[in-house]
């Protein structure tokens, strides 16, 4: 059977990402009509004094607004 490498997903759950407005982690993802669209919990800033309850914001992205996130190795 052939498969097409277009249906599979560019990035993985966990995986730091880049996209206009920030950055954040892949959560989940889930295609539709052959386009991945994906869950994505923006990274947060500096601890408010009042503490945090959990994730500012997570928003949900299409593949082709998300950038991987290249860590460089140099020590």
């Amino acid at each position: 059977m052939w498969s097409n490498c277009l249906n599979k997903p560019k990035f993985e759950q966990e995986q730091n990402v880049s996209f206009l407005g920030g950055t954040g982690t892949i959560k989940s993802r889930h295609q539709e009509a052959n386009m991945w669209t994906y869950t994505v919990e923006m990274s947060m800033g500096l601890e408010p004094d009042f503490g945090r309850v959990g994730a500012e914001t997570t928003i949900v992205l299409d593949e082709r607004e998300i950038h991987e996130v290249l860590t460089s190795n140099y020590y």
